[in-house]
């Protein structure tokens, strides 16, 4: 172990979230080791601006509930404190120790699957043994409140200035304990500009398949941090090339075979929009990306639904949907709220295609128009149009018509709109009127 004392180090207070520092106080004060560790200590130590800051303490979870009223207990494979202030959360983790023990009650508290995988891990120890079991050298770094240095167990800072991404312990027993690891190699590799090493990256081809192990639920989060933090593009090229993409996305394999083809360029060119976005600090989402990469599987549905059944094209889109989504969930989970307006997206591809009438006026009001206008953008810049589409004609109608609402007036209908209804004839008014006038005879006589 070495340790970095604070004039050898760059990391001050200042850069340190108040609400971090008011947990690392409560615990000192209270006669509890405490540390800054992993990621935020990290980036500090890199000049970038931490996401979230984790503490890791001598005290059990249950020592850390007593101390904060805000302070939730939760996980089950390993036991966490969640102190929450507001929006933010300071997640505190009690040391974690070795699985060596054949003991019953050790087995309670810790277990592993037939993978190797670790489904419980409830089992404590020492700052020692808490950095032999991170994954990364660079996570193995501890920031003491008490003294303000930085405990360093594993060269993780000599491994940040050589710029190497360097995992501790024997790689496949980190990546079986853990087949997420692999994903977070890539993730810190394109996140922080380092190079994987030799040990890091040669398993992950043959241990990919390890991912279906994992709950859908759980991917998903990974899906967030890779693809919506700004090394959307870098990530997925990595992910490819070591077959981990497939795994997070079988429904894609057939289609990444060919790297020139609309699909992969599709799926490069919207990853890339959203880096600059991000970048930029506009809005993302990440139902537009599941837009993007289940347009390929939908359409292959959609045409399959269309030939056998003789469905409508809408109707043909709606169950094909459901489909791919469903599908697609058995993998990694995608959340309702992404799923329909990734549904809204594909439908707008249909109704974009009239513009003439009513229905086009409809369209440009649509709360999803923008979505789906983007979609269109992206599909024309990928030559990516649908059987018999006049992809250039509707990519610049519809830029024309958010400039200039004339457009679409100049567009007479071409019998889309609703049709005007002729007055009906009430039943039996002649009959009324032959009648009335007969009786205004017989009166007159």
């Amino acid at each position: 172990m070495q340790v970095i004392s604070r004039d050898q180090h760059s990391i001050s207070r200042k850069d340190i979230s108040p609400n971090a520092l008011k947990v690392l106080y409560r615990l000192h004060n209270a006669g509890f080791n405490a540390y800054l560790v992993g990621g935020c200590v990290r980036d500090l130590l890199l000049g970038l601006q931490p996401k979230d800051f984790d503490v890791t303490t001598n005290a059990t979870p249950e020592e850390v509930k007593k101390l904060f009223r805000n302070c939730r207990l939760i996980g089950r494979r390993f036991r966490l404190a969640h102190i929450l202030f507001g929006r933010e959360i300071i997640e505190v983790a009690t040391f974690r120790g070795h699985h060596n023990s054949d003991d019953e009650d050790h087995k309670k508290i810790a277990q592993q699957d037939e993978h190797g995988q670790l489904v419980r891990d409830n089992v404590y120890g020492t700052i020692e043994e808490d950095a032999e079991r991170r994954d990364f050298t660079v996570n193995a770094l501890y920031y003491n409140i008490a003294d303000f240095c930085i405990y360093d167990f594993a060269n993780g800072r000599q491994d940040i200035e050589a710029g190497i991404l360097r995992l501790i312990g024997d790689p496949e027993t980190r990546y079986r304990e853990d087949p997420v690891r692999m994903l977070r190699a890539v993730r810190f590799a394109t996140k922080l500009n380092m190079s994987m090493s030799d040990a890091v990256q040669n398993p992950l081809q043959d241990l990919s398949g390890l991912l279906k192990n994992i709950p859908p639920a759980r991917l998903f989060d990974e899906f967030l941090k890779l693809f919506m933090a700004g090394k959307a593009q870098a990530n997925f090229d990595l992910l490819c090339q070591h077959n981990l993409f497939q795994q997070l996305f079988p429904i894609l394999k057939s289609y990444l075979d060919t790297p020139d083809a609309p699909p992969v360029r599709m799926l490069r060119k919207a990853f890339a929009d959203t880096d600059t976005r991000v970048q930029k600090e506009q809005r993302v989402t990440p139902a537009y990306l599941i837009a993007v990469l289940l347009w390929w599987p939908l359409l292959a549905r959609r045409e399959q639904l269309q030939n056998e059944g003789g469905l409508p094209p809408m109707d043909a889109i709606n169950i094909g949907s459901a489909d791919v989504v469903h599908r697609q969930s058995q993998t990694m989970s995608i959340p309702k709220r992404f799923s329909l307006t990734a549904r809204d997206i594909w439908q707008m591809q249909l109704r974009l295609q009239n513009t003439r009438g009513a229905r086009a006026k409809k369209a440009l009001e649509q709360n999803k128009f923008r979505a789906g206008y983007d979609f269109l953008m992206l599909r024309k810049a990928c030559d990516a149009a649908l059987p018999g589409e006049e992809i250039e004609r509707l990519a610049d109608f519809w830029t024309k018509a958010q400039k200039d609402p004339k457009v679409l007036a100049a567009n007479k209908s071409d019998g889309s709109g609703p049709k005007k209804r002729s007055p009906r004839r009430r039943r039996g008014g002649r009959n009324r009127k032959s009648a009335s006038s007969n009786t205004n005879n017989q009166n007159d006589g």
